[in-house]
């Protein structure tokens, strides 16, 4: 069963990576506007205040961070805790916000947006290569969530969360995507797929929001396991620890009245478990990945 490691406490906690050099956990909590790390070996958590609501981090080789906010794509350096923003990739979608992220080992960033009033579909993929920002082509949903990529890099993920549906593309040499297949399809009673993560056998395991529990589906899209939890809103895992077999999810409290918290005290707190099949060990995005910064 997982177990809570760290109080959080977030509103929605999201976008966990582990950073195998400081063997920490980096998450954000979205509607708390946080960036945090946490340190297993101290049990320590550090927060950052962000201006704006935070869908992810990532860490860059050179040893800053990237921050999708809502109001753009920032480099971070948590020495001095200042976020600079590099690319605003909807200037024309006020309503839109930075929603799910992760990197490749070719150094490109696959990121998504979503409509923050959650209604209306114009909610992107997007790809970001050496500062040049692509729309990936797939056709927009209310909530993009969990892009993932399978260990050779040829198949990418993509949820499209309020539509109950994970669909996996074949990714071409240039970046394109093609092919699109569905692989996983959720019933309104089951959860919203949310985040996802691909380990070191290719399965793909996902947490559902409103869903009590994760899954992992084989490349071919068959369940292959589902672990309970006791908070409802499991939002997204990352593999870590030195073996990367220690699973962390984050969780969120959003959407739950006094009741429901009473008997979920552990909802918006990190949570981990561990699991024979590693995970793989996320790379770090070129610094060149970003543009030259606009500002503060």
């Amino acid at each position: 069963m997982p177990q809570p490691v760290c109080k959080v406490g977030a509103l929605l906690g999201e976008g966990p990576v582990w950073h195998a050099a400081t063997q920490t956990l980096w998450f954000v909590d979205i509607l708390g506007r946080q960036v945090m790390r946490f340190d297993p070996a101290s049990g320590g958590l550090k927060r950052w205040a962000t201006a704006a609501q935070p869908g992810w981090v990532l860490p860059l080789q050179g040893g800053g961070w990237v921050v999708g906010m809502q109001s753009g794509l920032h480099r971070f350096d948590p020495d001095d805790g200042a976020f600079r923003l590099a690319l605003a990739p909807e200037p024309d979608q006020p309503g839109n916000r930075l929603n799910d992220a992760c990197a490749d080992s070719l150094g490109r960033l696959w990121f998504g947006t979503m409509d923050e009033a959650g209604k209306q579909p114009r909610g992107r993929l997007y790809r970001l290569q050496s500062g040049v920002l692509t729309d990936s082509g797939l056709p927009p949903v209310i909530i993009t969530n969990g892009p993932a990529l399978s260990p050779d890099g040829r198949t990418l993920y993509h949820t499209d969360t309020l539509g109950g549906v994970i669909w996996a593309c074949a990714v071409n040499a240039d970046g394109r995507l093609s092919n699109p297949r569905l692989f996983a399809r959720f019933e309104r009673s089951e959860g919203y797929p949310d985040g996802s993560v691909v380990d070191s056998e290719g399965a793909l395991w996902t947490g559902l929001f409103a869903g009590h529990e994760v899954r992992r589906y084989a490349p071919d899209g068959s369940l292959l396991q589902r672990v309970p939890f006791p908070v409802a809103h499991i939002t997204k895992l990352a593999f870590g620890g030195p073996d990367l077999r220690t699973v962390y999810a984050t969780t969120a409290r959003t959407g739950l009245d006094a009741q429901a918290l009473a008997i979920q005290p552990a909802a918006g707190d990190l949570f981990s478990f561990r699991v024979p099949v590693p995970g793989v060990a996320p790379p770090l995005l070129p610094d060149t990945v970003l543009p030259g910064e606009e500002g503060q």
